[in-house]
């Protein structure tokens, strides 16, 4: 698992005014191939700017968007940049294939640039590809900061594995520019130490909440999916809640043991993420305990309420115990078709 926390929390700054006036913004853009040769030694999703010369649009973005020091820094950080010019004369090799131009003529797309945008050539367009190449995901049309920004979390966090953009732009908004959209409901949170205490007098399973202070998906799900009202009835029904920040300085004893800050993946973490995760965690991370305080399941990336609300009803109602998953999701379909008819 790859960690930069250092760099995330500043996108949310205040915005430097101060403009760097090039054509390349402040982004390190490299070639497809240097990119490509890159992510063979370290993994990072791809941002690749579809431009051509004669888009003024392209250029005004390159001046703004791409010249913001702080959305700049993210994105060198946390991606492989890639400028490319839709019109260019250049053969190019991206993902094992080869594509090239379609023709001599001036204005002429490429092979390349069909490829991500099919028959909507608009510039400038933004084309996200995960490392792996197993996901991708184009946004048409100039970006400014606020519209890039969920853009470029959506992929760094890997919130696409559990979420659609559009359900996480959505709470991205809410989150952190107008919060007075999202719901206001509280859940009842306690401490690890209260926890066990809490227990012995009345057994309920345990939701740990595994956030970072680098995690700006972390933000978004405490604001929104923790805040809303059916999420925050269910929890507070059936569970016991606990909000724990990996980076905390903390010693804590849980279930008879110490533990405390040390380096996990070279980065200075708090040990008991990897006790409550079994060793598989990335941020944010939510663990269903079970009574005895053993984990059952640490549950990977950003939840949006729609999507928890049916992971939280596969424990509460104990239906992990009986049946998998995918078959808990194929039965629930079926009752629900039953119910409508």
């Amino acid at each position: 698992m790859r960690v930069v926390p250092y760099i995330i929390v500043l996108v949310f700054v205040f915005f430097y005014s101060g403009r760097a006036q090039s054509e390349n913004g402040l982004v390190n853009w490299v070639s497809f191939k240097e990119a490509q040769e890159k992510n063979k030694i370290q993994q990072k999703p791809f941002i690749i700017d579809i431009y051509t010369d004669w888009c003024g649009w392209c250029k005004r973005m390159m001046q703004t968007t791409y010249s913001n020091p702080t959305i700049a820094q993210y994105i060198n950080t946390n991606f492989y940049p890639v400028k490319f010019n839709a019109e260019t004369k250049d053969t190019i090799e991206f993902n094992g294939k080869i594509y090239k131009p379609l023709s001599k003529d001036p204005k002429t797309p490429h092979e390349l640039a069909i490829k991500f945008l099919g028959q909507s050539l608009s510039y400038p367009s933004t084309f996200f590809v995960t490392n792996n190449f197993e996901y991708n995901l184009l946004s048409q049309g100039y970006m400014e900061e606020k519209r890039i920004e969920p853009l470029l979390v959506f992929m760094v966090e890997n919130v696409w594995r559990s979420a659609s953009f559009d359900d996480f732009n959505l709470k991205f908004s809410q989150t952190f520019y107008n919060d007075s959209l999202a719901s206001k409901a509280k859940i009842n949170i306690v401490s690890i130490k209260e926890v066990e205490q809490l227990n012995k007098k009345k057994r309920k399973k345990v939701l740990v909440n595994i956030t970072s202070n680098f995690c700006n998906s972390c933000k978004v799900q405490e604001k929104t999916t923790f805040n809303d009202t059916s999420i925050a009835k269910i929890i507070n029904n059936y569970f016991y809640f606990i909000n724990f920040n990996a980076e905390t300085n903390d010693t804590i004893i849980f279930k008879g043991q110490r533990y405390y800050k040390t380096l996990v993946n070279n980065y200075p973490l708090h040990n008991l993420l990897l006790k409550l995760t079994n060793n598989r965690y990335g941020f944010p991370a939510l663990c269903v305990l079970d009574e005895d305080l053993n984990t059952i399941e640490a549950i990977n990336f950003y939840q949006h309420p729609k999507q928890l609300k049916i992971i939280l009803e596969y424990f509460y109602t104990n239906e992990y115990k009986k049946t998998t998953w995918n078959e808990f999701l194929k039965n629930r379909t079926i009752i629900k078709e039953n119910k409508k008819k």
